[in-house]
């Protein structure tokens, strides 16, 4: 969410603590890929809404497409499944640190950000 906030010259002080909780699969529940959520919420911080009245389906069709495109390289949006360990145990914090998973962490967030930088970019100019 910061890298696209940041090219899209968007500055808070609540990037990334709006973002901590989604990150190493929604707080360590082995849920969906913090980086998968931070490149929802970045398109949103781009597209989205800013009262209920507001039209929602450029950003919809974006985190569509982004959704579409990681599923596609990655097969699957789960931290668990990307990781192979359950970051919510002792043994999967381990885990993910032997097996140096930091890094392939840090290989989805580069993804992410490029894909959601290419979606922003092609939805801006529509």
């Amino acid at each position: 969410m910061l890298a696209v906030a940041e090219h899209e010259n968007i500055k808070s002080d609540l990037i990334p603590r709006i973002a901590t909780g989604f990150c190493s699969g929604l707080a360590r529940t082995g849920g969906m890929c913090g980086g998968v959520t931070g490149g929802i919420m970045a398109i949103g911080t781009v597209l989205g809404r800013n009262k209920p009245t507001d039209n929602i389906d450029r950003c919809y069709q974006a985190v569509r497409a982004f959704l579409g495109q990681f599923s596609e390289q990655f097969e699957s949006h789960s931290c668990l499944e990307l990781t192979g360990v359950h970051l919510g145990t002792p043994e999967g914090q381990v885990s993910f640190r032997e097996k140096g998973q930091g890094q392939r962490c840090t290989d989805y967030v580069g993804e992410v950000t490029r894909m959601v930088v290419e979606i922003l970019e092609n939805a801006l100019a529509d």
